[in-house]
């Protein structure tokens, strides 16, 4: 990887999303050497992915590349790689540009889209974790509006405007209210030759009730307003197959859809080498102590979604969410440098700042300590948050001009089919 190496301890972390990035600034300018390796050359603030699903946002708004985030930072080297497997008895991580020896190994690779071993959900649904994904998404959205002005027959055209979405957490929510928007306010306009009335928005929930980590008062008025959108909201309801036309659940009720967004659960992303039994715990999470160390192995670390740490109050690990792996990637930074001083470690204690979901405009639900609230107020509260931890300047105001913008003219300017979406079933065929 052409890295020298230099007389401070060597602390490679892999993954620069919330955890990664957390972790890396509080190492700042220490003395050591923090190599950041990642597939990508910059962190996408993931909460606004189905934005740019739903033409809402240019990717370019939620991406920072992430040499610029660390530029400062004069012990960080950055290296573009994806990793293949990790050798804990050599201390190796071995990727497709190279290997390199570490002294401290952090994981912090983050989460991937959780099929539960259904091949045929994964083969023919869309996935929405990542900025590709979710370029994929717009497209075969846009793509079948217009396949459904070419077709004479009803069935199909009603399958192409049908969209059901898989799973009631804040991604499934926040992405129906904002299908549910595009229906009301900009198809009739883009498509006056198509009976858009016609489309209809799924949201399937496995459970009794959507936003089921959020409190009941926000579950509640999450579902009215989702209702009052036009969003069909189907509960205690679990998809069992999906053949790229037709849904099927565990009941007589079928879906007739060209387009199922598979946002029902996600697990971590695991290494070759850490992918051990005896180290991970069930959604292949790596089971860490108190100090994010992953329990029987030296000098390795895990935080964010891939770690689980088992606490009394947090009994099957922290939520896989924004709030825990950045707390976790800056606490482990204090004790990386206390274990290099040979001082006592600090236990890790997540402090909860609640939760919030939107689910279209001026349509929100936030859940605060001691604070619960919904309407205009929560959607303001929501968009002021979401500004806040985007990182750089520049894109705060892209996204914030880009929401008033929409705000005042009804409008999601980016409905752009940049490249059509054509599915890859090259990695089903065995």
């Amino acid at each position: 990887m052409n890295i020298s190496r230099t007389s401070f301890p060597r602390i490679v972390i892999i993954g620069g999303g919330f955890a990664g990035v957390s972790l890396a600034k509080k190492l700042s300018n220490k003395e050591v050497q923090v190599v950041l390796l990642d597939k990508h050359n910059y962190h996408t603030f993931q909460p606004l992915l189905y934005q740019v699903s739903t033409g809402g946002l240019e990717p370019d708004s939620i991406a920072y590349p992430i040499r610029k985030i660390l530029k400062d930072y004069h012990n960080f080297i950055f290296r573009l790689a994806e990793v293949k497997e990790i050798d804990t008895t050599t201390k190796n991580v071995m990727t497709n540009i190279g290997s390199i020896n570490y002294d401290f190994l952090v994981l912090a690779t983050g989460s991937e889209t959780n099929f539960f071993g259904n091949v045929e959900l994964e083969k023919h649904s869309m996935a929405m974790k990542s900025i590709i994904q979710s370029l994929n998404l717009r497209s075969l959205i846009l793509e079948n509006f217009e396949q459904a002005l070419l077709t004479d027959d009803l069935h199909e055209r009603d399958a192409l405007m049908n969209f059901v979405i898989v799973g009631g957490g804040p991604t499934g929510v926040e992405l129906a209210g904002a299908l549910a928007e595009i229906k009301k306010g900009i198809l009739p306009k883009d498509y006056p030759d198509l009976d858009t009335r016609r489309a209809q928005i799924h949201l399937v929930q496995s459970g009794p009730r959507i936003l089921k980590e959020m409190s009941e008062k926000a579950s509640e008025k999450a579902e009215e307003f989702l209702e009052g959108l036009g969003v069909q909201v189907w509960k205690e309801t679990r998809i069992t197959n999906y053949d790229g036309k037709i849904a099927t659940t565990m009941t007589d009720l079928i879906f007739e859809t060209a387009t199922l967004v598979w946002a029902a659960g996600v697990k971590g992303a695991l290494i070759k080498g850490m992918d051990a039994r005896e180290l991970t715990v069930p959604g292949n999470r790596l089971k860490v102590n108190q100090f994010n160390q992953v329990e029987g192995v030296e000098d390795v670390f895990a935080i964010g979604d891939i770690a689980c740490m088992v606490t009394p109050e947090y009994p099957i690990g922290h939520p896989m969410m924004a709030q825990p792996a950045m707390q976790q990637g800056a606490k482990l930074g204090e004790n990386l440098i206390k274990l290099l001083e040979n001082k006592p470690l600090d236990p890790f204690e997540y402090k909860d700042k609640g939760s919030m979901a939107t689910v279209g405009r001026n349509k929100a639900v936030v859940d605060l300590k001691n604070y619960k609230f919904q309407g205009v107020f929560a959607w303001f509260v929501w968009m002021f948050v979401h500004l806040f931890f985007l990182i750089g300047f520049r894109n705060r105001m892209v996204v914030f001009v880009n929401w008033v913008y929409n705000y005042i003219r009804f409008d999601r300017e980016a409905r752009l089919i940049i490249r059509p979406y054509n599915k890859d079933y090259s990695r089903f065929e065995d």
